[in-house]
Parts: structure tokens; sequence; C-alpha cells
């Protein structure tokens, strides 16, 4: 017989439910505009500067993920894992630090980039140079995002994300006339510093660098795992750009940027993933816990089926539109789409599980996982490169990470099941 304590709890999980629309939605509209953001520079640069000046962009592009990547799996993730939904005053000492430790990892890495860029030389060293300049900035930006994130204050992390779009319009025109690689680098990272400085004003505390050792010994146990984590996904990302470029020359490290610009809304998705759902996948956890699996396979599922249309839609695309978008990159670029959808549609599928693995804190299984699909990474895009350059190089990605995918699954279905057995409460709070 149900009591009048128990009537409330229908229209308080609605409620929750509608406060969960919510957050993601937001999560959606910040990661347009972030997506959005990557593409225009994308664009831009294929347009401005051909072929092989975009292969040379990309490989500083992908480096940037990489040590985006350090930042956040030191900083930022367990941020997330572990402040996500707490009280205002804990998370804004918490984001202080955090974001002081990342601005840390970009200024350190940064000041390794330059003389690396120095000593290289030729346009891929000039890129390297700016890089290291521009790295904190971007890093911080990026930092904010998460800790907006984490308080469940997409709307802050979008407008962040606008204040990028609008700083990097005139940044573009000015790179355009001086047309080089190293002033397209200067332009996306200096555009990023200022809705960096914006973020500091919205979340109402400086980035506390003189604090991040202690965030890092405080979080250490969580942070070594997700930076290994982190690395191994976009060192293996780095190693295939490399490999494909030294195999098949730079133009093909072009045209499968390209190739990844046409899938950008569903990329930059996957690569920001845990601004949304490992906080959403967090607070679903505290609150209905029962449900997480279930929250997980309709992410996963839904991003997957998105990227599918995605890439079906490409195929329609006359190749006159696509010479007005990528320009000269655009004939090799559409090549790559049908492989490029599947490798993403199974990225997003897995991405599902990650999530679930994240909020559970399971970093052990996580880790596995990720170091498990990198290695599948590295060997079917060098493997593919081999046997078929850029197009062979694509379809050996896509079947990695179909593969990869079900091993997520599968540990997040072991998670669950030695997991000790989760209360299910009455009222779940919105």
């Amino acid at each position: 017989m149900t009591t009048k304590e128990e009537k409330p709890a229908g229209p308080v999980r609605s409620a929750g439910r509608r406060a969960t629309a919510g957050r993601l939605s937001w999560g959606l509209a910040d990661q347009a505009a972030s997506s959005l953001t990557n593409f225009a520079v994308g664009l831009y640069v294929a347009r401005s500067l051909g072929l092989g000046a975009f292969g040379v962009f990309s490989l500083a592009w992908l480096t940037y993920g990489v040590v985006l990547n350090v930042a956040r799996g030191l900083a930022t993730d367990p941020l997330v894992v572990r402040f996500s939904g707490v009280a205002e005053g804990v998370w804004r000492a918490a984001a202080g630090r955090a974001s002081g430790a990342a601005l840390g990892v970009g200024t350190v890495l940064g000041a390794v980039s330059v003389p690396a860029g120095l000593g290289l030389g030729g346009p891929v060293g000039s890129a390297f140079v700016c890089l290291g300049v521009v790295l904190p900035g971007l890093l911080l930006q990026d930092a904010w995002r998460f800790a907006f994130f984490a308080a469940g204050a997409g709307r802050k992390a979008f407008v962040n994300d606008l204040v990028w779009g609008l700083a990097l319009v005139p940044a573009l025109l000015v790179a355009a006339r001086v047309g080089t690689v190293a002033a397209f680098v200067l332009a996306w990272g200096a555009s990023a510093a200022v809705a960096a400085g914006y973020g500091c004003l919205q979340c109402g505390t400086p980035p506390r660098p003189a604090r991040a050792p202690g965030w890092l010994r405080e979080q250490r146990d969580l942070g070594l795992r997700y930076l290994v984590e982190n690395v191994s996904l976009s060192g293996a990302a780095q190693l295939r750009a490399y490999g494909l470029g030294a195999i098949a020359g730079v133009g093909a490290v072009g045209a499968v940027r390209g190739a990844e610009l046409l899938l950008g809304p569903f990329l930059a998705v996957l690569m920001g993933l845990s601004l949304v759902t490992v906080a959403e996948a967090a607070r679903v956890l505290r609150r209905a816990p029962h449900r997480l699996a279930r929250f997980c396979f309709l992410l996963g599922g839904g991003q997957s089926l998105a990227a599918l249309l995605w890439g079906a839609a490409l195929l329609l695309v006359p190749d006159r539109a696509g010479e007005l978008l990528l320009g000269g990159v655009w004939a090799a670029a559409a090549q790559l789409v049908v492989p490029a959808a599947v490798g993403v549609a199974g990225a997003g599928l897995g991405t599902g599980a990650a999530a679930g693995l994240r909020a559970l804190a399971a970093a052990r299984r996580s880790l596995r996982c990720q170091l498990f699909a990198s290695v599948c990474y590295v060997g079917g895009g060098l493997g593919g490169a081999a046997a078929g350059g850029a197009l062979g190089s694509a379809w050996g990605v896509a079947a990695a990470t179909v593969v990869s995918s079900g091993v997520w699954w599968l540990e997040l279905r072991s998670a669950l099941r030695h997991r000790p057995p989760f209360p299910r409460p009455a009222n779940p709070l919105p």
C-alpha cells in the first residue's frame, strides 16, 4: 500500500529527469560551440594553406591533444569524478586547485615544446614553437569547462566557448593575411587565452598553480591512472599520425584530418565527453545507481547512431560543395568518410561504457580497456597504412574501435556485477 511519504517520489523523479535533461542540453550546446570553433579553424587552414601545410597543422593539433589529455588526467578528470554536485564552497576550492594544475601542465610542457620546435626548424618547427607559447591558455580554458560541468553549470561552459569563437574571428583574419601554419596556431591559441581569462571571472576564483602539488598528491590514486589512460589514447593518435606520414606522406595525414573535420561534431563530443557524461553518470550513481547501466547504454547507443547518420548524410554532399568547404583537401578526405564514420560510431558506443567506469572510479578497469584500445588503434592504423595508405589506415582504425568498444562494455558489466548491491532510494533527489 502506498503511503503519503511515497507519493512525491514520482514528481521528484520527474524533476530529476528534467534537471538531467537540462544539464545534458547545455552539454550538447557547449559541444556544438566547441565543435564549430574547431571546425572553423580546420576549414580555414585547409582552404588557406592546402593539403601539405594542413598536414603540418594537424601534427601540431594532435600534439596539443596529447598535452590536453595529460592535463585532464592529472587535473580535471579527478575534479569531475569527485567534485560533481558538491557544495559550492567545496567545488570552488577544488576548481581553483585543479585549474592551477592544468595551467602548470601547460606551462611546463609548453617550455618543452618551444626548444623542440627550434631544434626541428622549418614549418613544423615553427608550428611547435608557437604551440608551446599558447599551451597554457589552451589548457586553462579547457579546465574551466570541466569545472563548470562538475558544478552543473553547463551554461557557463557554453558562454565561455562562445567567447572563444568570437575572439577567434579577428585572429583568423589576421592569420590568413600572414599565411603560415605558425600564424594560425598563434591565432587559435591566443583566442583560447581570451576565453580562459573570461573563465576566471565566471568562476569567481583564479587558478591556483601554487596549490597544484597538493592537488596532485591528493588525487594521485585516480590521477596517475587517468594520466596513463588519457595519454595512451592521444599518444596512439599521435603515433598513428607520425607513422602514416612516414609511410604514406604528410598529405595522407592531411586527408585523414580532413575526414575527421567532416565528422567534427561527433569527434568533438567524443574528445570532450567527460565534460558532461562523467559528471552526469556520477550523479546517476549517487541518486539512482541501479539506472547507471541504462544511462550508459542510451548515451553510447545514441551517439553511435548519430555518427552513422551523419556519415550517411556526408555521402550525399556534392563534390562542388565539398570543395567549397575543404578546398584541395576534399578529394582525398571524401574517400575516407565511410570508414571514418564507422570508427566514430564504434568509439561513440564505447564511450558510454567508459563514462560508467569513470563514474564508478574503476580506474584500474578503465586503464586496462584504454591500453587495449590504444594498441588496437595503432596496430590497425599503421597496419592499414602499410596495406593501403590513408584509406587502409582509416579502415584499420574503424575495425580497432569496434573491437575496443566491446571490451569497454565487458569491463563495465563486470564492474557492475562485482560491486555490492546498489541501494534503491525511495525518493531520489533531483
